[in-house]
C-alpha cells in the first residue's frame, strides 16, 4: 500500500461522519430551528478543528513515512554492502558490473568490467548443470549461487565450514599392521646373538620411523607390529612414499640378510574394528602380492599401493606346501567332484597346473573334470590337446562351460588356477555358480578377487602356477602317479613361464621340475609343444623390428594399428626384446580385437612393470605384466604408456 492510499483510508472515515452530521442538522431544521441553528455553529466549529487535526496527523505522517524510507535505504544500502555475504551483479554481456565490499575487499583488485568466467573459470557454465557449486578463491572457499533473473552471483563464506571438516578429516583414526615378511627364514640358521643383532636394528629403525612422523607403535610378536596414526600423519607418510620399506632394507644388509617389510593400512572409518579388519586385509594384499610393500585399503573399497620394487623372496621351507596339500585334499574330499578352470586363453601354465589338479583329484578317487572351450585354444595349445587326444583317459577330463554347469551341484568344487580375478576366468557363469571355490596361483594379488573361497594358495615367489601344483603332489598318495604326457605339459608351463629357467626361477623351481622329470616329463615332447608356426614367427618379427629403445634402458615395440596380433604373439615379442643389449624393461603394444589394444610388458627385474601396468588397469608380476585397452588407437596407447612410465619414474626418484 502507497502513502496516497493510506492518506485516501484514514480521511475517508472523517469525510462520512461529516456528511451524517449536516444530514441531521438539516433534518433538526424541519422540526427546531433553534436548536439546528446551534447544532449548526458547533458543528462548523468541531468540522473546522476536526480537519485542522486531520492536516497536522497527515503530515506528521509524511514526515514520518519520509524519515523511516531514508533509514530503511540507508540500512539496506549498508547491508548489501557490509554483511557476509559476497554479491556481484553482471551485465547483459556476463561482465562484472557491480560488486559489495565483502568481494571486492577479498579480490583486492579492480575486476569490474571484467567478465566473470575470467576472473572465476567458467563459474556461469557450471552452475548451469548445478544450482550451487563450491570453489575456493585464495584462501577462502565459497558455495556460489546465480540468480539468473537479476543477474546476480551470491558467495556464502564456507571457509570455517572447510577448515573445520578438513580439521575433521586429518584428525580420522588409523590402523596399520607391519609384518617382516621374511624373518622367519632369515633368522632359522642364527644364533641367539645374531637374532638380538636383528630385532635391535629393527626395532631402532622402526621406531625412529615412528618417532618422526608421531607414530605409537607396539611390537607384538618376533615378526609383527600394530601402530596407531591418523589421517593427517598417514598423508605425510604417502607423500614419501613410505621410505620406511627401503630404510629397513638398506639397513638389514648390514646384517648379512635383507629383511622386508609389508604393511596393511585400515582407512575411513571412525569404527575401530572396521580399521583392524581393513589394516588385516590390506596385510594379506600386500603379502599376497609379494610382500616389501604397503596396501591402503579405504572403507569404500579403494586400494592404494606403495613398494613392491623388489621380486618376492623364495621361501625356504615346504611346510606351507605341505599343509596346504592336506587342506586341499580335506576340502576336494568333502565336495562330490571337482572341476578346474583356468584363466581365458589358456597357456600351457594353466592347462598343465590344471592337469595337476585333476590328477591330484584322482590321487584321492575323486572325478575331476577341465574346462576348456573350443575357442580358448590356441596354436600352442592346439599341439597340446592333439596329444591330449590321443590319450582316452586325459581327453575325458575336458569338458565344455556348458557340461560344466550340467554336473555342477551345490557340494561341487571349483578349482581355479593361474589366476584370481573372477573377470578374467574362462566362464564367469560357473564361477558365480559355484559354492565350494579354491584359489591356486603365482601372480601378484590384486584389488579385484574371486569372493569366498574356501582356500587360497597364492604364492608370488613361485615360477609358475604348475610349480605350485607340483609341490602340492609330491604330499599325496603315489598309487596314481602322473602319466609322461601329464608330466610332460606340466614341465612345458614351467619352461614357458621361466622363459627355459632364466626369469623367477629359484631352486624350488628346480625341485618341481625334477619330481616332474622322474615322472617322465619328454623334453623333446616338450620343445614340440613350444615350437613355432610360420606365421607367428613373422608377425614377432614385425613387432619387433618397430623397436625404440629410449635412454632408460625401455624399449617400446608395436604392431600395425589395422592389424589384429595374437596376444601370445605379443608376449613372446616382449620376451625377445629383453635379449637386446641395454634392454631392461621392453612393452610391446599391438591390437588384439576389434575395439582392444593389448600391451605385454617385461623386465628383467630392475624396472617394476607390474606397477606400470596396473597403473594402466591391469596387473601381473614385477617381470611379466600385462594390460588391456579399449576403444583407443594404438598410438593413442603408446602415449599413455609413455605418460604411465614417467609418473613410476618420477615416483621412484621423489622415493
Amino acid at each position: 500500500m502507497n502513502r496516497q492510499s493510506t492518506k485516501k483510508a484514514l480521511i475517508l472515515p472523517f469525510v462520512i461522519m461529516t456528511l451524517t452530521a449536516i444530514a441531521l442538522v438539516v433534518v433538526w431544521f424541519v422540526f427546531n430551528q433553534l436548536v439546528a441553528g446551534i447544532a449548526t455553529i458547533v458543528l462548523v466549529i468541531i468540522i473546522i478543528g476536526t480537519a485542522f487535526m486531520v492536516r497536522q496527523a497527515l503530515q506528521k505522517l509524511d514526515s514520518y513515512v519520509d524519515n523511516l524510507s531514508g533509514h530503511i535505504s540507508e540500512g539496506s544500502n549498508f547491508a548489501i554492502k557490509n554483511l557476509p555475504i559476497g554479491m556481484i551483479i553482471l551485465d547483459e554481456n556476463e561482465n562484472i558490473e557491480w560488486m559489495n565490499r565483502f568481494m571486492s575487499e577479498r579480490l583486492n583488485r579492480n575486476v569490474i568490467s571484467d567478465p566473470v568466467n575470467e576472473v572465476y573459470p567458467n563459474i556461469l557454465k557450471q552452475l548451469e548443470k548445478t544450482q550451487e557449486i563450491e570453489i575456493n578463491e585464495n584462501e577462502y572457499h565459497y558455495r556460489v549461487r546465480y540468480s539468473e533473473k537479476e543477474h546476480v552471483l551470491y558467495f556464502f563464506d564456507i571457509t570455517k565450514e572447510v577448515y573445520t571438516n578438513e580439521l575433521y578429516e586429518s584428525s580420522k583414526p588409523i590402523i596399520a599392521t607391519l609384518f617382516l615378511d621374511n624373518y622367519d627364514e632369515i633368522t632359522q640358521n642364527m644364533n641367539d646373538t645374531q637374532k638380538s643383532e636383528i630385532n635391535s636394528m629393527v626395532t631402532r629403525v622402526i621406531s625412529r620411523w615412528a618417532t618422526e612422523h608421531n607414530i605409537y607403535f607396539k611390537r607384538y610378536s618376533s615378526d609383527q607390529f600394530v601402530a596407531y596414526l591418523n589421517q593427517n600423519i598417514l598423508n605425510e607418510i604417502e607423500a614419501t612414499n613410505f621410505s620406511i620399506l627401503s630404510q629397513l632394507r638398506e639397513k638389514s644388509v648390514g646384517y648379512r640378510a635383507q629383511l622386508t617389510l609389508s604393511i596393511g593400512v585400515g582407512e575411513g572409518s571412525e569404527n575401530l574394528i572396521d580399521l583392524g579388519e581393513l589394516s588385516q586385509s590390506g596385510l594379506d594384499l600386500a603379502l599376497g602380492r609379494g610382500g616389501d610393500q604397503v596396501a591402503i585399503k579405504h572403507i569404500n573399497g579403494n586400494v592404494r599401493f606403495y613398494g613392491g620394487k623388489t621380486d618376492p623372496m623364495e621361501k625356504r621351507t615346504r611346510v606351507r606346501a605341505r599343509v596346504i596339500s592336506h587342506a586341499l585334499k580335506d576340502i576336494l574330499m568333502e565336495g562330490d567332484k571337482v572341476i578346474i578352470m583356468g584363466h581365458k586363453r589358456p597357456d600351457l601354465d594353466a592347462i598343465g597346473a590344471a592337469i595337476g589338479v585333476s590328477r591330484f583329484a584322482m590321487m584321492n578317487n575323486l572325478d575331476a573334470y577341465i574346462v576348456l572351450n573350443e575357442s580358448d585354444i590356441d596354436p600352442t595349445l592346439r599341439r597340446v590337446m592333439d596329444a591330449v587326444n590321443e590319450k582316452p583317459e586325459l581327453k575325458d577330463r575336458f569338458i565344455t562351460s556348458d557340461e560344466a554347469w550340467d554336473i555342477m551341484t551345490s557340494k561341487t568344487t571349483l578349482v581355479v588356477v593361474d589366476t584370481h580375478k573372477p573377470e578374467m576366468v574362462i566362464d564367469e557363469n560357473i564361477l558365480n555358480k559355484a559354492n565350494r571355490k579354491v584359489v591356486i596361483d603365482h601372480h601378484r594379488r590384486g584389488e579385484s578377487f574371486i569372493s569366498s573361497p574356501l582356500l587360497v594358495y597364492m604364492e608370488p615367489y613361485a615360477s609358475s602356477t604348475a610349480e605350485l601344483v607340483t609341490e602340492l603332489l609330491e604330499y599325496q598318495p603315489t598309487e596314481q602317479r602322473l602319466t609322461r604326457l601329464e608330466s610332460t605339459v606340466m614341465f612345458a608351463g614351467i619352461i614357458v613361464d621361466t622363459r627355459n629357467f632364466t626369469l623367477r626361477t629359484g631352486s624350488r623351481t628346480f625341485d618341481a621340475a625334477s619330481y616332474l622329470r622322474a615322472h617322465g616329463a619328454d623334453t623333446i615332447l616338450t620343445q614340440h609343444f613350444l615350437k613355432d608356426d610360420l606365421d607367428t614367427y613373422i608377425n614377432r618379427t614385425e613387432l619387433i623390428q618397430t623397436v625404440k629403445l629410449q635412454d632408460n634402458g625401455v624399449a617400446i615395440a608395436h604392431g600395425s594399428d589395422e592389424k589384429i596380433y595374437h596376444p601370445v604373439t605379443v608376449a613372446q615379442a616382449a620376451d625377445e626384446l629383453l635379449s637386446l643389449d641395454g634392454v631392461e624393461a621392453s612393452y610391446v603394444i599391438a591390437r588384439r580385437e576389434d575395439n582392444v589394444v593389448g600391451m605385454s610388458a617385461r623386465s628383467l627385474g630392475a624396472v617394476n612393470v607390474q606397477l606400470t601396468m596396473e597403473a594402466l588397469g591391469g596387473g601381473g608380476h614385477l617381470t611379466n605384466a600385462a594390460t588391456q585397452l579399449k576403444d583407443v588407437t594404438v598410438d593413442e596407447a603408446i602415449e599413455k604408456l609413455q605418460q604411465a612410465i614417467t609418473e613410476q619414474m618420477s615416483r621412484s626418484e621423489n622415493s
